[in-house]
């Protein structure tokens, strides 16, 4: 399994580049996941609906599932912020990458991403595990980097980089959990 973080400031475009690059890699056959962080209070669910009747019952977890697809919903009884190693722990071990949006602090080899447009700063200067950035304004990074510049705007040569550097986004669990 490979794994890749995706870090930059709401607005950036990583959403958008992670979306464009799902299908850019699986036109090569491979079988991509996703792992978002969300910094608020989200549901997926829906008042009425089977599940979400279940949940506000009190079940810790409700899995819902039909011929094409399966979701897991558990309640935390108390507020519980799990790691980014813990959240790729329960994906499906068949998947070849893993994108990961958000999780900026973590210690995954990541892509920052960047818009001039933003007005925020760049991170790649003080985090050793920013491996490339993408932009669409490489003529404005705010300091000269040694780690590759990409095109924001083309995430086919993105999924190039990531498929031509693969060995560089290896992921063990034994190393990461313990």
């Amino acid at each position: 399994m490979k794994v890749v973080g995706f870090a930059g400031y709401s607005g950036s475009g990583k959403t958008t580049l992670v979306e464009k690059l799902i299908p850019a890699l699986k036109l090569r056959g491979l079988r991509v996941s996703v792992v978002k962080h969300a910094h608020h209070r989200f549901d997926i669910d829906h008042p009425g609906k089977d599940t979400f009747r279940h949940r506000e019952a009190g079940a810790f977890e409700v899995v819902v599932a039909s011929q094409n697809r399966l979701a897991l919903m558990r309640e935390f009884e108390q507020p519980c912020e799990l790691t980014v190693h813990q959240l790729i722990a329960e994906l499906y071990d068949g998947v070849d990458w893993v994108l990961v949006e958000g999780f900026k602090h973590s210690d995954l080899p990541k892509i920052e991403v960047w818009r001039a447009s933003s007005g925020k700063p760049t991170r790649y200067g003080g985090d050793d595990f920013v491996v490339a950035i993408a932009t669409d304004s490489p003529e404005r990074l705010p300091s000269a980097t040694l780690r590759p510049v990409l095109d924001l705007n083309a995430p086919d040569a993105v999924a190039d980089f990531l498929v031509n550097n693969q060995e560089r986004f290896d992921y063990s669990f034994e190393d990461r959990l313990g």
